[in-house]
Formats: structure tokens, C-alpha cells, sequence
């Protein structure tokens, strides 16, 4: 089965953050089958300061 990797910026709650891997795993269990023990799903929360979009960090907007 899969393992996700889902980078996103920092400051979800821990609640957010079981919704969202209790939802990847659902659907993935419902459009690949399997087992959802089988599914990993990795979060890397990410500063502010290290993510910049349209040429401007985070932090500064």
C-alpha cells in the first residue's frame, strides 16, 4: 500500500492533523482496497521562514 508524504506549513492542530491522515487512509482503503494498517502517511510541518511562494517567504506575508 502507499505511504503519503504530505508537507504543509506548520500550525494544524494534532485534531486537524487526525482528521486529515484518518481521511488520506479512508480513501485510499476505498480507490486502492487493502488494509488501512497497510497505509503511512508522513507529515513534515514546515517554518514559515522556509517556504516561500511567488518569490516571498511566508513569514513576511
Amino acid at each position: 500500500m502507499p505511504t503519503y508524504h504530505v508537507e504543509m506549513l506548520e500550525g494544524r492542530t494534532i485534531e486537524q492533523k487526525k482528521k486529515l491522515v484518518a481521511e488520506i487512509t479512508r480513501v485510499s482503503v476505498e480507490v486502492l482496497g487493502g488494509a488501512a494498517d497497510s497505509v503511512d502517511v508522513l507529515i513534515t510541518d514546515v517554518k514559515r521562514e522556509n517556504w516561500a511562494t511567488g518569490g516571498k517567504l511566508w513569514s513576511e506575508r
